[in-house]
Protein backbone atom coordinates (compact mmCIF):
# COMPACT_ATOMS: atom_id res chain seq x y z
CA UNK A 1 0.00 0.00 0.00
CA UNK A 2 1.22 3.12 -0.64
CA UNK A 3 0.35 6.07 2.32
CA UNK A 4 0.84 9.87 1.53
CA UNK A 5 1.23 12.08 4.98
CA UNK A 6 0.59 15.99 4.37
CA UNK A 7 1.75 17.49 6.99
CA UNK A 8 -0.47 20.87 8.34
CA UNK A 9 0.11 23.66 10.36
CA UNK A 10 -3.11 25.85 10.67
CA UNK A 11 -4.67 24.50 8.18
CA UNK A 12 -1.81 24.96 5.70
CA UNK A 13 -0.10 21.96 3.64
CA UNK A 14 3.81 22.03 4.64
CA UNK A 15 4.81 19.15 3.12
CA UNK A 16 4.59 15.93 2.49
CA UNK A 17 5.67 12.21 2.87
CA UNK A 18 5.17 9.35 0.41
CA UNK A 19 6.42 5.50 1.59
CA UNK A 20 4.71 2.53 -0.36
CA UNK A 21 4.52 0.42 -3.14
CA UNK A 22 0.34 0.01 -4.56
CA UNK A 23 1.12 -3.84 -5.08
CA UNK A 24 -1.55 -3.65 -8.20
CA UNK A 25 1.47 -4.74 -10.69
CA UNK A 26 5.34 -5.78 -10.63
CA UNK A 27 7.40 -2.89 -10.11
CA UNK A 28 8.13 -0.82 -13.28
CA UNK A 29 4.62 -1.72 -14.11
CA UNK A 30 2.24 -0.25 -11.72
CA UNK A 31 0.18 2.59 -12.65
CA UNK A 32 -0.99 3.64 -9.64
CA UNK A 33 3.02 3.77 -8.28
CA UNK A 34 2.98 5.73 -11.36
CA UNK A 35 0.97 8.22 -11.32
CA UNK A 36 1.89 9.21 -7.66
CA UNK A 37 5.32 9.09 -8.42
CA UNK A 38 4.60 11.33 -11.18
CA UNK A 39 2.37 13.81 -9.31
CA UNK A 40 5.27 14.19 -6.25
CA UNK A 41 7.97 14.80 -8.43
CA UNK A 42 6.14 17.37 -10.26
CA UNK A 43 5.05 19.18 -7.29
CA UNK A 44 8.25 19.17 -5.90
CA UNK A 45 10.07 20.91 -9.25
CA UNK A 46 7.63 23.05 -9.75
CA UNK A 47 8.27 24.57 -5.86
CA UNK A 48 12.19 24.02 -6.42
CA UNK A 49 12.58 24.44 -9.89
CA UNK A 50 9.53 27.42 -11.14
CA UNK A 51 8.34 28.86 -7.58
CA UNK A 52 12.63 28.76 -7.10
CA UNK A 53 11.61 27.95 -3.08
CA UNK A 54 13.64 26.18 -0.56
CA UNK A 55 12.21 22.50 0.39
CA UNK A 56 14.20 19.91 2.35
CA UNK A 57 13.69 16.79 0.11
CA UNK A 58 14.59 12.81 1.12
CA UNK A 59 14.23 10.79 -1.83
CA UNK A 60 15.28 7.05 -1.64
CA UNK A 61 14.81 4.24 -4.62
CA UNK A 62 12.06 2.40 -2.76
CA UNK A 63 9.49 4.78 -2.99
CA UNK A 64 10.07 7.00 -0.38
CA UNK A 65 9.84 10.78 -0.44
CA UNK A 66 9.78 13.40 2.02
CA UNK A 67 8.99 16.57 1.70
CA UNK A 68 9.29 20.04 3.61
CA UNK A 69 8.75 23.37 2.42
CA UNK A 70 10.02 26.65 4.05
CA UNK A 71 9.11 29.37 2.17
CA UNK A 72 5.57 29.55 2.38
CA UNK A 73 3.47 31.84 -0.73
CA UNK A 74 0.21 30.91 -1.74
CA UNK A 75 1.59 29.53 -5.40
CA UNK A 76 3.17 27.20 -3.09
CA UNK A 77 0.03 26.37 -0.98
CA UNK A 78 -1.90 26.60 -4.00
CA UNK A 79 0.44 23.53 -5.91
CA UNK A 80 0.35 21.56 -2.61
CA UNK A 81 -3.79 21.72 -2.10
CA UNK A 82 -3.88 21.37 -5.73
CA UNK A 83 -1.33 17.78 -5.37
CA UNK A 84 -3.67 16.84 -2.38
CA UNK A 85 -6.69 16.99 -4.26
CA UNK A 86 -5.29 14.81 -6.96
CA UNK A 87 -4.15 11.79 -4.43
CA UNK A 88 -7.43 11.92 -2.48
CA UNK A 89 -9.14 11.33 -5.73
CA UNK A 90 -6.80 9.03 -6.76
CA UNK A 91 -7.68 7.22 -3.62
CA UNK A 92 -11.02 7.18 -3.78
CA UNK A 93 -10.35 4.67 -7.08
CA UNK A 94 -8.00 2.57 -5.36
CA UNK A 95 -9.06 2.18 -1.62
CA UNK A 96 -7.01 -0.76 -1.08
CA UNK A 97 -4.22 0.51 -2.19
CA UNK A 98 -3.39 4.31 -1.51
CA UNK A 99 -4.07 6.05 2.13
CA UNK A 100 -3.82 9.84 2.84
CA UNK A 101 -3.17 11.08 6.20
CA UNK A 102 -3.35 14.41 7.81
CA UNK A 103 -0.97 15.09 10.17
CA UNK A 104 0.79 18.19 12.26
CA UNK A 105 4.11 20.00 11.07
CA UNK A 106 5.47 18.47 14.22
CA UNK A 107 5.07 15.50 12.89
CA UNK A 108 7.23 15.84 9.78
Amino acid sequence: MITVKFFTKSGEIEGFEVKGHSGLAERGNDILCAAVSSACYMTVNTLTEVLKLKVDAEVNEDGYMKVILHDATEEAENLLEGFSFHIRELAKDYRKNLKVIYGGAENA
